[in-house]
């Protein structure tokens, strides 16, 4: 299934989201995991084998949840699927263990494609290049690293993509397939104060749900 219950009374994505966008007639298609879908009715699903999303505001992943039926998970939600029931940093274990998840590269996509390592010459338009997360070795297919995931059965919420919450000052974590370590480590990892409409190709999410 999609999602996962969680103790607590809570349900949470199995997988990083994806997205399919709602025509006017109703119909579905797949949206590119590729392209930030502005402007455009999408909503989250939680599938695996598939590229997730990522170029994704909080505002647009919050929308795409709410389509489904569901909502972006609390900072709170997040950090508890994350951990898992025996509550480790990395979610399969206290320390990381080298190609669990898919974090850490030697290269970095931006200065791959466009050259230089100066970071604040990258501009918005750069980081939101559809390029980025199609060169090989970045982005991977939901659920691809088997033994990134815990006891409740939750995938690649280290590493990966960065994963918007709800948090309303802009927060994202995990970390992603180029850092999981910066802002602390594993499901310890938090990177805050972005406005809620920003994005970049980094940045992904998934949606929670309460239990009935």
């Amino acid at each position: 299934m999609g999602m996962v219950y969680i103790d607590g009374g809570y349900c949470i994505d199995r997988y990083e989201s994806s997205l399919l966008e709602v025509l006017p007639n109703g119909q579905e298609r797949p949206w590119s995991p590729y392209l930030a879908p502005e402007r455009v009715n999408v909503r989250a699903v939680s599938a695996h084998g598939v590229v997730p999303q990522g170029y994704i505001s909080q505002v647009e992943a919050s929308r795409a949840c709410a389509r489904s039926g569901k909502r972006l998970c609390t900072e709170r939600e997040w950090f508890r699927a994350c951990r898992g029931p025996r509550e480790q940093t990395f979610g399969y274990g206290a320390q990381r263990q080298q190609g669990r998840c898919n974090e850490n590269h030697s290269w970095h996509p931006v200065v791959r494609l466009f050259g230089g390592t100066v970071r604040y010459l990258w501009g918005f338009v750069q980081m939101n290049d559809p390029q980025l997360n199609q060169l090989p070795g970045t982005v991977a297919l939901s659920g691809a690293h088997r033994g990134c995931s815990n006891e409740y059965g939750v995938y690649d919420m280290v590493g990966n993509l960065h994963e918007w919450t709800s948090d309303p000052q802009g927060t994202f974590r995990g970390g992603y397939y180029m850092d999981t370590t910066i802002n602390g480590d594993g499901c310890w990892y938090r990177t805050a104060g972005h406005n809620t409409q920003y994005h970049d190709y980094s940045i992904g999410f998934r949606c929670c749900a309460t239990a009935e």
